[in-house]
């Protein structure tokens, strides 16, 4: 896989960071003598893996669906590959989304007495589930957690979600509504230690935008392509990772999607080899990154790209 900085890469992207700043907690720096290699997986059973976030450790989780059953499960792969589900009691549909680096869960599920339509918040700490949902929201996902334990999400105020879809932050038990000034639909994604957000939006004009909020601040970053708003992430340096389409509009259905990285201005293409379509939805301090790809017969599976030490080679290709 070939990881290309685009020449069309607009200064506002270098500018933008430069004027948040980055809070840097723990990270380790990416250098220029590193490679890194992909490694993919399945949870047992499943016909379909999603990767969703990976923390500090390399322990990752998402969700797949079972061929025993064909429901959503949420899964936690551990650094040796070993996998656990993970179910919220009774419920039938599972997706695990976001994890910290001590291994507080959140996510979202569904019980079988719910309406199809319906999703509740959790978070998993120690084994023990506690729903999480905003207000009276029928549906809220949380998909990001750090290490202090402020979590962020999205909640729908009606039904079929999209535009109108909103945000927020949970901290110290109180909810706080995150919308972009203007926007139709915000969507928090990831949190780092320092309580940076990031996320996207989606625009007055109808375009997709990527947001970074720090101190009550919005600042946009733009993009020379569509992005998704579904899913992406952050680590505490900055970087960030999200999806792009080749043409817009670029949705959670389009089939020429293609993960990114956004590293010191630096915009590459993150593309799992053989791939139809690849999806980029968390990065760790160390510039690991978990996302999710589809085969040459269509079936979707999970990914690790992960970063290794070499010496003495400066080019950009990502083998």
């Amino acid at each position: 896989m070939k990881a290309t900085t685009s020449p069309k890469l607009l200064a506002l992207v270098f500018a933008s960071l430069l004027l948040l700043g980055v809070c840097v907690q723990g990270a380790a720096p990416t250098g220029d003598n590193e490679k890194a290699r992909f490694t993919t997986f399945d949870p047992p059973g499943a016909t379909s893996t999603s990767a969703l976030d990976i923390n500090a450790v390399g322990q990752i989780v998402g969700v797949y669906i079972s061929a025993a059953d064909g429901n959503n499960h949420g899964f936690l792969r551990n650094k040796k590959g070993e996998f656990t589900t993970i179910d919220f009691p009774r419920a039938v549909f599972t997706r695990a989304a976001g994890i910290n680096p001590r291994g507080d869960i959140v996510g979202f599920y569904r019980l079988p007495t719910d309406p199809p339509s319906a999703r509740h918040g959790f978070l998993r700490r120690e084994d023990m589930f506690t729903t999480l949902d905003f207000l009276e929201a029928n549906v809220t996902q949380l998909l990001g957690i750090n290490p202090r334990g402020d979590i962020v999400g999205r909640y729908c105020p009606a039904v079929p979600c999209g535009l109108g879809t909103r945000s927020f932050l949970l901290s110290e038990d109180k909810f706080s509504l995150i919308d972009v000034p203007d926007a139709l639909a915000t969507h928090a994604w990831k949190i780092t230690p320092c309580g940076q957000i990031v996320g996207a939006y989606v625009g007055a004009d109808g375009e997709n935008h990527v947001f970074l909020l720090r101190n009550g601040e919005f600042t946009t970053i733009d993009f020379p392509v569509p992005i998704a708003v579904d899913n992406g992430g952050i680590d505490p340096r900055g970087d960030i990772v999200g999806v792009y389409c080749d043409t817009a509009p670029c949705t959670i259905d389009s089939t020429d999607r293609h993960g990114f990285l956004l590293s010191r201005g630096d915009f590459s293409t993150i593309d799992v080899p053989g791939a139809l379509r690849t999806s980029a939805f968390g990065i760790n301090p160390r510039g690991d990154i978990a996302g999710a790809y589809t085969d040459s017969s269509g079936e979707v599976h999970g990914y690790l790209l992960s970063r290794e030490e070499r010496d003495g080679d400066d080019n950009e290709t990502i083998e």
